[in-house]
């Protein structure tokens, strides 16, 4: 008898991008998939944070490079991509939020939140994609979405919105290339602890709703992200596409 063998969670000789990557989620997937054996561009917006995000990869024994992008303009995002070789995996972690009531939103707020959360997400996923197609390659599209792709939450509807429509975009681009091999996932967190979250957690009765709403007993860490991102990269999600991947301690459970 032959026993199976696990698929391989390794990376090696793979090329990775990561949008959001000089800190949080982002940072932490960088370092998740250099670990792995990927060489890692780290994109984002500020240079000095970035560049710093790469030597400590480097520094931790990884290979990393920097480049600098703004996913809100579509001119230089899509001129990034088409100058670089296509990436086998790329983790969009870049995000924005204005939280606040749904009353209180102002077309401003919507355009900016959109922009970012699923304007980018779009054009990022056809630029990658195109990438593959064009080289018959396969590869592994992932977005940082939210639990709150999947519930509502007090004074989130903006935020809501534009993660919701990431998930039907997802789903709708999974079943467009699956015959081509390229696979496109989300990651659904819960709260997790970095800059973006703090003023909720500086909150007290924000803090409590949340975490009683996390049948685990406690906020999320970014470490909580990176076996997922991970999984998802790699050959041993070999089947999954078009889905989420909640890390959301059971919020969404009930």
């Amino acid at each position: 008898m032959t026993l199976p063998r696990t698929p391989s969670f390794r990376l090696d000789g793979r090329r990775a991008l990561v949008t959001g990557a000089s800190s949080g989620i982002g940072l932490a997937c960088a370092a998740a998939l250099a670990e792995a054996g990927a060489h890692v561009v780290c994109a984002a917006r500020g240079a000095e944070k970035l560049e710093a995000a790469v030597a400590e990869i480097a520094a931790a024994g990884g290979s990393a490079e920097a480049l600098p992008l703004d996913m809100a303009d579509l001119d230089d995002l899509t001129a990034k991509l088409k100058a670089q070789p296509p990436f086998d995996v790329a983790v969009n972690s870049a995000g924005l939020a204005r939280h606040g009531p749904a009353l209180d939103t102002r077309p401003e707020d919507y355009d900016a939140v959109m922009a970012v959360n699923l304007r980018a997400a779009y054009f990022l996923s056809v630029g990658v994609a195109r990438g593959l197609i064009g080289e018959s390659k396969p590869g592994s599209i992932i977005h940082i979405s939210s639990q709150m792709a999947h519930v509502g939450g007090v004074d989130r509807a903006l935020y809501c919105a534009s993660k919701h429509g990431l998930e039907g975009m997802v789903k709708a681009m999974a079943i467009e290339w699956g015959p081509h091999r390229v696979r496109v996932n989300t990651i659904c967190p819960t709260f997790i602890r970095t800059a973006f979250t703090t003023a909720t957690f500086a909150n007290p009765e924000r803090r409590r709703w949340i975490e009683e709403k996390i049948k685990l007993g406690r906020v999320g860490e970014v470490e909580d992200i990176m076996g997922a991102v991970i999984y998802l990269a790699s050959d041993a999600s070999a089947l999954v596409t078009g889905t989420s991947l909640l890390v959301d301690g059971g919020w969404t459970a009930d």
